[in-house]
């Protein structure tokens, strides 16, 4: 399934953040309910592909993370229920010190944790010969992170792995354009440009 056309279906950009996509799933869905539309086929079919982009889309969009908000439950409140002719002038002047506000999430820590859980799912993905959603998860994270060089190698290799699984099922035209892609993904990386090239032989030899 492609990555680009889940998030048109459920009317959103590329890179749509997580919140976003099951909040518009949940306004589609009881659009386009069997329920809401007894005997429109045209209807059903659109909730089956609304839910199956959204399903796609959870298993390769990660989680965000959010911080909760900091409770002002401790902060002494002065009690205005008694009346003034009973409140008695303090002795003494205490001043209340303030709590230390809740320190913000780094951005640079939150891309971090969301770069190395996304690469152990995509790691879980090509282990598991689910090369498409590999494809769409590495792709939406050098979306997130486009200077990352370790992002772009992950992304690299991840086209020449496909692009062999291509080749073994002789799908050379396909495969041709995925090691091409691993190529210009990743120039710089030597290694990955030697194999790169011998990929690239095998391919020629496979066309004879």
């Amino acid at each position: 399934m492609d990555l680009e056309n889940c998030y048109n279906l459920l009317g959103l950009k590329s890179g749509a953040s997580l919140a976003d996509i099951k909040a518009s799933y949940r306004r589609l869905a009881q659009q386009y309910h069997p329920d809401v539309n007894p005997n429109d086929i045209r209807t059903k079919d659109k909730f089956i592909a609304l839910t199956e982009a959204y399903k796609f889309l959870l298993t390769v969009v990660p989680a965000e993370d959010i911080s909760p908000p900091s409770s002002n439950s401790s902060i002494l409140r002065p009690n205005h229920s008694k009346s003034k002719r009973s409140q008695k002038p303090p002795t003494t002047t205490v001043k209340l010190e303030k709590p230390p506000r809740a320190k913000p999430p780094n951005i640079a820590e939150i891309e971090q944790r969301l770069k190395w859980k996304t690469y152990e799912q995509l790691q879980r993905f090509l282990k598991e010969k689910r090369f498409s959603q590999a494809i769409a998860l590495v792709e939406a994270l050098a979306a997130r992170l486009p200077t990352d060089k370790e992002v772009r190698q992950w992304q690299a290799v991840a086209y020449q792995i496909w692009g062999r699984v291509l080749m073994s099922q002789n799908q050379l035209l396909k495969a041709r354009i995925y090691l091409k892609k691993a190529l210009n993904t990743d120039h710089n990386n030597q290694t990955l440009w030697r194999e790169v090239q011998q990929d690239f032989q095998k391919l020629e030899q496979l066309c004879f």
